[in-house]
């Protein structure tokens, strides 16, 4: 590499740092099972390889998924009372994690937690506040293939009519089959062109051979590896390992794409 390729390569990636600097992912969606905490987990570890760095959050007290990454050291704070109420000081906790770091931050929350969540931030203006201090927020949200379409799709519907001037990542989950309604594609519907001008970005998850893809990305998330150490283990074979990168750099390529 010549002295002019290094510098090159060294502004680009200072540019990548800046670029992740201060934002912060809420990881929103009503619907239980549908992916949100290997969506979390993709997350962190494309912002952890992008900027360096990231601060991860965990507030289900029900499935705390993310936090069982001890590679992705999350912190855990369980957000809700157990009669399914926000527990205030629990969420100050957050906001305060939140704001005395600068780095990217990504928020995993629960199906339990969406509703009263969702209301509560509403209500108190968290994300202006977040952003008045310095922090450029996003929301991702999930849609479902198959079965869990129009479940998935009502709680998208919730985020982009209760929440404004705060852009959104669409992430479309084919795990559980097609994201196609009616012979047309997601983002044909009335519901993606009515909400288009507050996506920023759009990640799917591509629909792959399940008896192979399908379980050793069912296996490393089981074991709750990163895609690093699932590549590091001799857990998995030479081919294994294989269909695993080729998930991540089919993902990590289309974050790149997104302006965060």
């Amino acid at each position: 590499m010549t002295t002019k390729q290094a510098k090159a390569t060294e502004a680009t990636e200072k540019k990548e740092s800046a670029s992740m600097k201060n934002t912060v992912h809420f990881i929103l969606q009503g619907k239980g099972g549908i992916g949100k905490s290997f969506i979390s987990a993709l997350l962190a570890q494309y912002i952890k390889t992008a900027h360096g760095s990231v601060s991860a959050f965990d507030i289900d007290q029900v499935n705390a998924t993310l936090a069982a990454y001890d590679a992705l050291k999350v912190t855990h704070i369980p957000v809700m009372k157990p009669d399914n109420n926000l527990d205030q000081r629990k969420f100050d906790n957050l906001v305060v994690a939140i704001l005395e770091t600068e780095e990217p931050c990504v928020i995993d929350s629960g199906a339990n937690t969406f509703l009263p969540l969702l209301q509560y931030m509403v209500e108190n203006d968290v994300f202006e506040m977040l952003k008045e201090s310095g922090k450029r927020v996003y929301i991702h949200s999930i849609i479902g293939g198959g079965d869990n379409l129009r479940d998935t799709a009502n709680g998208f519907h919730s985020i982009i009519k209760g929440i404004s001037n705060t852009p959104v990542v669409l992430w479309l989950n084919e795990h559980f089959g097609t994201t196609d309604t009616n012979g047309k594609e997601f983002t044909e519907t009335t519901l993606f062109k009515e909400s288009e001008k507050s996506i920023a970005g759009l990640v799917t998850l591509h629909e792959r051979n399940k008896d192979t893809f399908g379980l050793d990305i069912k296996e490393m998330t089981e074991a709750r590896l990163t895609i690093e150490e699932a590549i590091a283990t001799d857990r998995f074979n030479i081919m294994q390992k294989q269909r695993i990168k080729t998930v991540a750099r089919d993902v990590f390529g289309q974050l790149e794409k997104i302006e965060f």
